[in-house]
């Protein structure tokens, strides 16, 4: 089927999805009432100077004020959020961090993907002409290098129309969706196909914020990747292409030099990269 055939995830239906599986999960942070005057007193601070510098109207403050509650009705807020906050937040992490560079969980993960061992493919629909397959393997190690065992490398990407599983209703519930756990040595080789390029679902108000600056949506083609083993910090980033369409332009801010892939194409037609992580020791 192509593109074409498939209706578009709607904001809505994206945002819906999103909004629900993190209200699901009620987290919490340690955080003392002093580091949230603090934090709180700098934010406003900052929106309140780019009111003044900009000289922000009443009718420009009324339309903020009606995007505000759009974005909320629309279940957008982790949609909004994870493509032009979170970076940020991973920026800060990073600091703490001398293994494999991470970058946005963004808000298409689901938790519970099968388990499948250290040599496998992802589960997936029939592979399509229009697919390139792809060979996706390494080694999970320490900073010392030592492979990991057991360690998991959980793997999520789009399809070749830029469709995740769960968030369109023409894919099978776990399609490019899986926990790879690694062998003895920390090694993994996985077959899936090499996504596509996507737009994030422009027709909600998070839409409409990037119009009314004549942005545009898209991000590069990329994988999701949650690496963890036991006694080390678990890292979540994305692997980006080589010579990608919106690679250098992405708009979620999420691309590092350290984080693109530079397959080789064999005469079989399958492309075939490498990829090592190292993992941090857990803190404390």
């Amino acid at each position: 089927m192509t593109t074409t055939e498939h209706e578009s995830p709607t904001a809505v239906g994206s945002g819906t999805a999103a909004t629900d599986k993190f209200k699901n999960e009620r987290v919490s942070a340690d955080t003392s009432p002093e580091r949230v005057a603090a934090i709180a007193r700098d934010a406003l601070s900052a929106l309140h100077k780019v009111i003044l510098d900009h000289n922000v109207t009443y009718p420009e403050y009324r339309v903020l004020k009606q995007w505000l509650i759009d974005v909320g009705e629309g279940g957008e807020w982790p949609l909004f959020l994870d493509v032009f906050i979170e970076h940020a937040v991973e920026e800060v992490l990073a600091r703490s961090r001398k293994g494999t560079k991470g970058s946005i969980e963004g808000p298409y993960y689901v938790a519970d993907a099968p388990e499948l061992p250290s040599v496998c493919t992802l589960p997936m629909r029939e592979v399509d002409t229009k697919e390139t397959p792809l060979v996706f393997s390494g080694q999970v190690t320490d900073l010392d290098g030592k492979g990991i065992g057991g360690a998991i490398v959980e793997l999520w990407h789009a399809d070749a129309d830029g469709y995740y599983s769960q968030f369109a209703d023409h894919l099978p519930e776990w399609n490019l969706r899986g926990k790879i756990i690694t062998d003895g040595e920390g090694r993994y080789q996985v077959t899936t196909i090499q996504p596509a390029p996507y737009q994030i679902p422009t027709d909600g108000p998070t839409g409409a914020f990037i119009a009314a600056q004549n942005g545009h949506p898209w991000r590069p083609a990329h994988l999701h990747l949650i690496v963890s083993a036991p006694e080390h910090e678990s890292v979540t980033t994305q692997l980006y292409f080589d010579g990608g369409e919106w690679l250098d332009s992405d708009v979620a801010s999420a691309t590092k030099p350290e984080l693109v892939l530079r397959p080789t194409s064999g005469d079989d037609g399958i492309n075939r990269v490498t990829y090592d992580f190292v993992l941090d020791p857990a803190a404390g």
